[in-house]
């Protein structure tokens, strides 16, 4: 029958199933043999490459991933018009654009999931014919890209932009980005991500900087967009403000010091300080406030108490004094929306120009909105005697001067949520800044409505809850950053000299707080395309005026990048030109990207493309869930489980991650921490997985809605199997020599006539028949798994069939015949076996790009194959209309009773007494009411049967009466399988001794957890979801106690009497033997004890008083065991 499978194909690879991280015997015998080299690959760039060249013996990510990509994009493969049929409506095209990754990124894990994602389901549309655009692009990045540069500049020049001035600065940032931008890009080429190049986009590229400019003046002009002074995120080490999604918040939740740049000394945070203000009538009566930001009480302009608080009902309306501002103009109010009576003293200090509810206090209140702070973080003029001074020094200051005044009556603990700049680490200020606003709400109601209607599909529809929430519940977004780096904003201020302001100008004025002709004032901003347009438009705004008389200047600060990523679907495809692009290309179809983006980006995109093209820009959102640790826990530098996926596709030694730990930027107190996770995690570092193998890793986890845990063992499994299938096909290709064989003439992606599948199915065997069946449900299944993008499924069905049905069965199975000699039945069986390698290699391609791709190539005759491609890339994809004709459930069923009943049944009955590959007899009882069949019958699969369990003689009985007297018997869904005692009569010893030990290790185990989980100290402290854990620990390990002992007593029942009392002797004889030898060596180590005078007394016993303690141990051991057996009684 020739070589097995396991030795002959996949040497080295199962462990990758079942034994991953294991190492085998056979293994650990052959560590210091040497290991194959990795190939190098010669093949020049942008050339395909020659496989015939190399043949290596297994799997090598190198080698194997190497010149594919640089041959496909040469070849022009991942443009649209490299189509296999002309598009001509809206569904046979797939438009997806990509989440542009930052251009200072390098590539995380996130990105890693949404190029394989993404990838993969590029890939497929491609296959199964559609015209296909995926269109790459990166982010500016405006404070992530200045803040390296800035940095860049300090290391090397020792200069920073202001030295430098605008214009040059920005000279600077384009040069970097040209030398080192593109960085994040070659490495998702490395992915494989099979992206149109040649359209690649930037952000700040002209076109796009056309269309932000376009979008934001059709916007001001419909009044979406308008300026106004009101609070933003403030960062004062980066002078600008922030959005929301570069604030990140930490949880204080008791008093903490920490460190804030720009100050030397640390900063107690958790915390919340209560002082007194003293009333300007009467100083005797005080009210008290507490607030965790006692520097801001330099803009306190009001005390605001409820309406119905008697407390303070006789204060109401009177001036408080400020300690610190004599002429600042301060007064109790009411305020039935800021205040609860019963929290705290019930009264509440108003700062309407620095914190988010007292802002709109102050708004109900027509208070005046008092900024205290430079944009660095010092205190203005406003501040009074602290001005120029750092606001964390002013804080100590503040604290001292009330005490010496008797104010500060002391702080309480108090848990807190501290927002830090995501870039700096700097603690965020809410500000007061005229700043450019969108008005969303028109735009968000239509958003919702799409939603609503099934106009535009999310996701998982679990994060339908959230688009509804944030878009019901919209605020106007702050677009204006304080940065050079970026899309100057299209707006011109205009200054007309000598301006007289009419009577409804200074009302308005009073009214939003601001001076006539500041850049508060709206009348005095017009937005324009360029610096001609907004002179026109201030002409004629002010006509009264002469033109020499007027003069604009356009605004220093940008938009925030998510203004120009927002126009990402169109702005790329050349609107607001109407471009042929624009007509083939937008509206797109997908959106996939990180569900924490939803509605930074998502929703902004929806909203502006509805906006401005009263398009959708897409039909369906995907979004998929955030790459954790294998404990779920979010990954961090100081945790010290962050994955570099460059590492996993590459390999690399534990060393150099702990190298990257001492080397990289996370503080020196945290290394300890980092380098223990990283020993525990890594021992020996991480191997080679290669791009395949953390694709297909990654989107195994992929199910809808689930989270993604990873472990990397995981990954390494998916790159052992590659090594599988390298395996299989080198033993696949040996059957492809055989006399008669022909490349099939039609594949799993062709659909053909009746009467040509009648034709293709005769000669195959029921085994061959069975194949084609297995391979149809796996086209079935990642049919269904691409349309409902659960891509954990694509992974399941496309390993099941190659791992259990291909590699475990079928080459085993296939083996007799295509070493027989029925030459008509060999070409039969090679033509099916080339036909699920083929259709094999294509359900995995859009998953693993480059293995399959290498393998096709390798396949023989392939030029000459009907719907053979030049690459598998656009080779078609399998369609379960076209495996169709290959469905056989009957037939299935059967098999499955072969194979997952007896097979697998018989399998676990050799291994339990150590069976490999001696061959021996079967006999099997089939159910009393087995379905009888006319066409097929459990007995047709003797052969199969006895192929895959190594048995030379398969036997059906119908009574149990005819099984061997003494066997190992197992029973599963009514059949039994017997396997004879004479098979492993010499092992019966060594079997009762090893399940001897093993129920009684499993026995001792499960008493030592039984004992702790009923202990009163675990029962009152330990938590729910670790005592679930030990529940079901228990419960697996009891049942595992009960199956040992139920072996030991069938191997016991197998054995003679005698046989049982020569064995029983045997542990006696053991037994004894231990008991001497330790009864020996403690003699010998009390025989060394010196006398308690000695002066080595101490240091002797030091060392001995161990291996005295185990030798007694040993000897109450070897003693009770032995009593015991000679208590016992044999039969």
């Amino acid at each position: 029958r020739g070589p097995p499978l396991r030795q002959a194909s996949t040497k080295g690879a199962n462990a990758g199933k079942q034994n991953m991280g294991k190492k085998s015997k056979k293994g650990k015998k052959n560590a210091d043999k040497k290991e194959e080299p990795a190939p190098i690959d010669e093949t020049p760039k942008g050339q395909k490459k020659d496989v015939s060249k190399v043949n290596p013996k297994k799997y090598h990510p190198k080698y194997v991933e190497a010149a594919w990509y640089e041959w496909w994009e040469a070849k022009g493969l991942f443009k649209p018009d490299f189509s296999m049929k002309e598009a001509k409506e809206h569904k046979d095209k797939f438009v997806m654009v990509i989440p542009p990754p930052n251009v200072t990124g390098t590539l995380h894990l996130g990105h890693t999931l949404m190029c394989a994602i993404e990838d993969t389901l590029t890939r497929w549309h491609r296959m199964c014919g559609r015209k296909t655009l995926w269109l790459p692009g990166t982010d500016h990045a405006g404070i992530a890209t200045q803040t390296v540069v800035e940095k860049k500049l300090k290391r090397e020049k020792n200069q920073s932009r202001y030295d430098l001035g605008r214009e040059k600065f920005l000279e600077e940032v384009w040069k970097w980005k040209e030398q080192s931008g593109s960085h994040i890009c070659r490495q998702l080429r490395r992915l494989g991500s099979s992206c149109d190049w040649s359209r690649e986009a930037f952000t700040m590229d002209k076109q796009l900087n056309k269309a932000v400019k376009e979008a934001f003046c059709r916007m001001y002009e419909k009044g979406l967009i308008y300026r106004k002074a009101r609070l933003v995120n403030w960062s004062c080490a980066l002078q600008t403000a922030l959005s929301d999604i570069e604030v990140d918040k930490k949880d204080i939740d008791k008093p903490t010091m920490l460190p804030v740049p720009q100050h030397d000394e640390l900063v107690e945070f958790g915390v919340i300080h209560k002082f007194k203000y003293l009333m300007k009538e009467d100083p005797s009566v005080a009210i008290e406030v507490a607030t965790t930001r006692i520097e801001t009480m330099l803009g306190d302009v009001a005390v605001a108490v409820h309406p119905t608080d008697q407390r303070y009902k006789h204060l109401v309306g009177k001036e408080i004094q400020h300690p610190f501002i004599a002429d600042r103009k301060m007064k109790v109010i009411t305020d039935d929306v800021l205040v609860d009576p019963t929290f705290g003293t019930g009264a509440v200090k108003i700062t309407p120009a620095h914190d988010p509810n007292d802002f709109e206090c102050g708004m109900r209140h027509k208070l005046p909105f008092i900024n205290i702070l430079n944009d660095d973080g010092t205190m203005n003029s406003n501040a009074g005697e602290y001005q120029g001074k750092k606001r964390f020094v002013v804080r100590a200051e503040i604290i001292e001067a009330l005490k010496e005044k008797g104010l500060y009556i002391g702080k309480d603990v108090n848990p807190m949520a501290l927002g830090f700049c995501s870039r700096s680490g700097d603690v965020v200020e809410p500000v007061i800044r005229p700043q450019w606003w969108v008005n969303c709400e028109d735009m968000a109601a239509r958003s919702v409505k799409a939603v609503e209607e099934g106009e535009l599909k999310i996701l998982p529809e679990s994060h339908i809850q959230t688009w509804n929430h944030f878009l019901k519940n919209i605020r106007p977004w702050c677009i204006s950053r304080q940065l050079w780096w970026g899309h100057r904003i299209p707006a011109y201020f205009i200054v007309v000299k000598n301006y007289k302001a009419t009577e409804d100008d200074l009302k308005t004025a009073e009214a939003n707080g601001y001076v006539v002709g500041s850049d508060s004032d709206a009348k005095f901003w017009v937005a324009a395309r360029d610096q001609k347009e907004a002179e026109a438009k201030a002409y004629a705004r002010f006509s009264g005026y002469k033109k020499e008389d007027i003069s604009v200047s356009q605004d220093e600060d940008v938009l925030d990048t998510w203004f120009s990523s927002g126009l990402f679907p169109f702005s790329t495809m050349g609107w607001p030109d109407k471009t042929p692009d624009l007509s083939e290309y937008f509206p797109g179809h997908l959106l996939e990207t990180g569900h924490d983006i939803l509605f930074f980006w998502v929703a902004r995109m929806v909203m502006m493309s509805l906006e401005l093209t009263d398009k959708l820009p897409f039909d369906t959102v995907f979004l998929h869930a955030m790459v954790r640790d294998k404990l779920g826990r979010k990954m961090s530098k100081s945790r010290g489980n962050v994955v570099d996926p460059i590492h996993v596709m590459e390999g690399v030694s534990l060393q150099t991650l702990l190298d990257k730990i001492k080397n990289g930027n996370l503080p020196a107190s945290e290394h300890k921490s980092a380098m223990i996770a990283q020993r525990k995690d890594f021992p020996k570092g991480i191997p080679e997985c290669g791009a395949d193998g953390l694709r297909y890793g990654l989107l195994t986890y992929m199910k809808q809605g689930g989270s993604i845990n990873l472990d990397i063992n995981v990954v390494v499994g998916c790159r052992n199997f590659c090594n599988k299938l390298w395996q299989a096909f080198k033993l696949s290709s040996m059957f492809f020599e055989v006399s008669g064989f022909k490349v099939p003439a039609h594949n799993s992606a062709t659909v053909i006539s009746a009467a040509e599948a009648k034709e293709e199915a005769k000669g195959l065997s029921s085994i061959d028949k069975w194949i084609l069946s297995k391979l149809h449900n796996a086209a079935l299944e990642c049919k269904k798994g691409f349309e409902a993008f659960e891509f954990a499924a694509i992974t399941t069905a496309c390993k099941q069939f190659w791992y259990d049905e291909f590699c475990d069965y079928y080459l085993e199975m296939i083996k007799p015949v295509l070493y027989g000699a029925d030459e008509a039945a060999k070409a039969a069986a090679a033509q099916t076996l080339y036909t699920c390698v083929d259709g094999g290699l294509r359900l995995l391609h859009p998953l693993m790009p480059f293995v399959t791709e290498e393998l096709y190539q390798r396949l023989p005759g392939r030029d000459n194959a009907e719907g053979s491609c030049d690459s598998i890339m656009i080779a078609s994809y399998p369609t379960p209309e076209a495996t169709k004709r290959w469905e056989n459930k009957e037939l299935e069923e059967k098999m499955s009773d072969a194979l997952s009943i007896i097979v697998s049944c018989t399998r676990k009955l050799r291994s339990i007494v150590g069976l490999n590959m001696e061959k021996t007899e079967l006999y099997i009882k089939p159910p009393a009411d087995q379905k009888s069949s006319s066409s097929m019958k459990i007995e047709d699969f003797a052969g199969v049967i006895g192929t895959l369990t190594y048995s030379d003689k398969v036997e059906f009985i119908t009574d149990e009466s005819k099984a061997p007297e003494k066997s190992l018997n197992e029973v599963k869904s009514g059949y039994t399988m017997y396997l004879p005692a004479g098979a492993f009569k010499s092992k019966m010893e060594r079997l009762v001794l090893e399940y001897e030990k093993k129920a009684t290790d499993a026995t001792t185990r499960c008493s030592d957890i039984k004992t702790r989980m009923e202990s009163q100290t675990y029962i009152a402290k330990t938590p729910q979801n670790i005592k679930d854990k030990d529940t079901e620990s228990l419960k697996k390990l009891s049942g595992e106690r009960d199956q040992h002992h139920a072996s030991l007593e069938m191997f016991l029942a197998m054995m003679t009497s005698d046989e049982r009392k020569a064995l029983h002797e045997k542990k006696i004889q053991t037994w004894t033997q231990k008991l001497q030898k330790a009864s020996k060596e403690l003699e010998d180590y009390n025989a060394k004890i010196p006398a308690k005078e000695d002066k080595s007394y101490k240091k002797v016993m030091h060392k001995l008083t161990p291996k005295i303690k185990k030798a007694e141990m040993l000897k109450r051991q070897a003693g009770a065991t032995l009593e015991k057996l000679q208590k016992m009684e044999i039969r």
